[in-house]
């Protein structure tokens, strides 16, 4: 029932953080197109420029006061819970994902760290990426804009590699998201929402505004709307194990950044010129490059898996691993190679093996009925009880289990390099059942 519930919560705050997530990023990006396509020629007197647009059935008229109007409206609309909820939902998410369970999710395989070190990593990280931020813009380097966004950018990418030698591949992009989320609402709550509120008192006591304060927080509104694609990419990237699990996850995240910024370049000038129209071909062959060289490596041939041990050596599952008063399995002691016929000397792993492996090591976890109290269904919908469901599964457990790596969560039934090598020979040769 636990496991029950725990999904049910990562639905409803992961659901939560999507709709105020669209709320923001969708506000962000209409703004930035209505600041672009504003019409500036000849403006009337006390207006920066206006917009005539149809929507919805609907003809909308909409003006830019230089600064603002002689009076307040009675009713202003402002726009700051979209992002703040989209902040807090996204802590919430590392929380109930990567924080209620560190070791299995959080933490890379093996890493020396313990479970409340890395969740003060991942915390901390959040603070200290906002105020070097901050600090940054704040110094000489905001008004040189072009130097700036490239020192983030180099920044961002030491941050996910550092991440990733202590946190596993989604743990590691998505405290990356996390720091450029908080970044964002940092820019709205301390940055932008200041800035609108010192314009709306100066004209409710008849002051002229400063308008360096509204042009800070435009700045600053622009660099969230860089950041939004890049974010996006991050949002969805645990579904996708060929990005995060890579042995060079790093640099696939700084490729897709860098695209993604262009890309957002284009769409934030294609109002002037389509002088950056070059952006978007150039993002297409980009991503393919991406798939190419993230790729799985050729896998072990198969005479020479035919000549390995007979039988693996297993480690006894940790009590963690299992539940419902399963015990662990016992060590079973390597046999010495069989002799093996001189016509069976490149034949292929059988798929007993095979299954032996999977039995031990996934179907904790996928299985009708897992024995793992993490779980009280089989993840995705993924099941291994029968030889049928593994070998229609089998380009899956290559990409997760033996390319990347990144299955079991944390390796917490501790599937060796062997057993893994095995299991890719086993699919070289057509993943045979018989």
């Amino acid at each position: 029932m636990e496991a029950h519930l725990l999904e049910w919560l990562n639905l409803s705050v992961r659901w939560v953080h999507m709709i105020t997530g669209v709320a923001w990023i969708g506000a962000s990006f209409y703004f930035v197109w209505l600041e672009n396509n504003l019409n500036r020629v000849n403006p009337k007197s006390g207006l920066a420029g206006d917009l005539w647009a149809i929507h919805g059935g609907g003809i909308y008229h909409l003006e830019k006061y230089k600064l603002a109007p002689p009076t307040m409206p009675d009713n202003l609309h402002w726009f700051k819970w979209e992002a703040y909820f989209t902040w807090l939902s996204g802590i919430a998410l590392l929380c109930v994902v990567f924080y209620s369970n560190p070791t299995l999710y959080l933490l890379a395989p093996g890493s020396t760290l313990s479970g409340p070190e890395g969740v003060a990593i991942g915390l901390g990280s959040l603070f200290i990426g906002w105020f070097i931020y901050s600090f940054l813009c704040d110094s000489a380097l905001g008004k040189r804009p072009a130097l700036l966004g490239f020192i983030l950018f180099v920044l961002i990418i030491g941050a996910a590699y550092g991440f990733s030698k202590v946190f596993s591949g989604r743990g590691a992009y998505l405290h990356v998201g996390a720091i450029i989320g908080t970044i964002m609402v940092g820019n709205v709550f301390r940055i932008i929402m200041p800035a609108q509120r010192a314009l709306v008192a100066a004209i409710a006591e008849n002051r002229t505004p400063d308008p360096a304060l509204p042009a800070k927080g435009l700045l600053r509104s622009r660099h969230n709307n860089y950041f939004t694609l890049p974010v996006l990419f991050i949002m969805i990237s645990n579904h996708f194990p060929s990005t995060y699990g890579s042995q060079y996850n790093w640099l696939i995240l700084a490729g897709i950044a860098v695209l993604a910024v262009l890309v957002r370049h284009y769409f934030n000038t294609r109002h002037d010129s389509h002088k950056y129209a070059w952006t978007l071909p150039v993002a297409a062959v980009g991503m393919i490059c991406l798939a190419y060289v993230s790729g799985p490596k050729p896998m072990s041939s198969a005479p020479e898996v035919a000549n390995a041990p007979a039988k693996i050596e297993y480690q006894p599952l940790p009590e963690t691993a299992v539940g419902g008063g399963l015990k662990p399995a016992e060590a079973k002691p390597a046999e010495a190679p069989a002799a093996a016929p001189a016509q069976a000397s490149n034949a292929g792993p059988g798929f007993d093996k095979v299954h032996n492996v999977i039995q031990e090591r996934c179907t904790v976890c996928h299985s009708a009925k897992p024995t793992s109290p993490l779980f009280s269904a089989a993840p995705a919908g993924v099941m291994f009880d029968t030889p049928e469901q593994i070998r229609q599964n089998a380009a899956r457990i290559q990409a997760q289990a033996v390319t990347s790596q990144i299955m079991p969560l944390g390796n917490i039934t501790q599937m060796t390099q062997q057993e893994r090598d095995l299991i890719g020979a086993w699919i070289v040769q057509g993943a045979p059942t018989q």
